[in-house]
């Protein structure tokens, strides 16, 4: 169980690496908005690539911030049964909803994504507006996005059975978000 929990201790930085990565993009996208909007309402400069950049950072911003996302146990969730359960409940919970649902479908989603980016980053496939961008980085964000958030997804798991066996304590409450 120590390898394990060392590769999950591995998956979880990686993560937070990915993690600080989309928050910088978020940073970035907010200048560039605002740089685009300066520049077209002011100069009436306009550029389709500018355009683009911030739809190629949003989805960076969702697909690699998800994983840490999920590691801070900060995804939405029905809450139907989970607040009823024991903590031990809740793990198994948890690891059943990983194995039976999760990670067959991230995985699904990667297998589908990996061959739409590299088809689109073999030909070169760029933008068909005027000025636009190559499409592949933003089409790579894809199958990336879902490989961290399936290594997480297994983290997690990890992290759960470590915690049935008493080798480590994790929170497993989950407070709903405030509306």
């Amino acid at each position: 169980m120590g390898a394990l929990l060392a590769f999950s201790r591995g998956v979880d930085r990686l993560n937070a690496g990915f993690a600080a990565v989309a928050d910088y993009l978020v940073l970035f996208a907010v200048l560039i908005s605002a740089g685009n909007a300066l520049l077209r309402y002011t100069l009436n400069i306009s550029s389709n690539g500018a355009l683009e950049i911030q739809w190629y950072m949003f989805a960076g911003m969702v697909l690699l911030g998800a994983s840490y996302t999920l590691k801070m146990n900060e995804h939405v969730r029905v809450d139907l049964i989970y607040s009823q359960l024991s903590t031990r409940g809740r793990l198994i919970l948890d690891i059943a909803g990983f194995l039976i649902l999760f990670l067959p479908v991230i995985g699904y989603l990667f297998t589908l994504t990996l061959p739409f980016f590299l088809m689109s980053f073999r030909s070169g496939e760029g933008s068909m507006n005027a000025g636009g961008l190559i499409l592949w980085p933003a089409k790579a964000t894809l199958p990336l996005g879902f490989g961290l958030l399936f290594l997480q997804g297994l983290s997690e798991v990890i992290k759960r059975v470590a915690a049935l066996k008493g080798l480590i304590v994790l929170e497993t409450k989950y407070e709903k978000p405030l509306q």
